[in-house]
């Protein structure tokens, strides 16, 4: 079983920054795919971003693209999201899921999924 618990979330002005780190426990998450979520009050849960094992593929959704980066450290047994230029269409609790696959697939599947960590960004 792979434990994953989101932190860095909080309340900032539209035009600032967070980080949001998701450290995973239970096992290693090296060579699986890492992903975050998000899901905004009244709204479906979205796909934010997503990185294959070695970091060397990544996606977006459309609307986070140039702003927000998805990283991830396999020594710390980590995975990052970098979110800047924030908007308060970005207000959502964010969620971190991993994948046992270690190349992204065409559909994502997530075998686990986080408890989330609330962004909101005020105007």
């Amino acid at each position: 079983q792979v434990q994953l618990v989101e932190s860095g979330g909080g309340l900032v002005q539209a035009g600032g920054s967070l980080r949001l780190s998701c450290a995973a426990s239970g096992r290693s998450v090296s060579s699986y795919v890492m992903g975050w979520f998000r899901q905004a009050p009244g709204k479906e849960r979205e796909f934010v971003a997503v990185i294959s094992w070695n970091g060397g593929d990544t996606r977006y959704v459309e609307s986070v693209k140039g702003r927000f980066t998805i990283s991830r450290d396999n020594a710390k047994n980590t995975v990052y999201l970098q979110m800047n230029s924030l908007k308060p269409d970005d207000t959502a609790v964010y969620y971190c899921t991993a994948e046992i696959a270690m190349n992204i697939r065409p559909t994502l599947r997530p075998d686990y999924w986080g408890r989330g960590t609330q962004v909101t960004v005020s105007s």
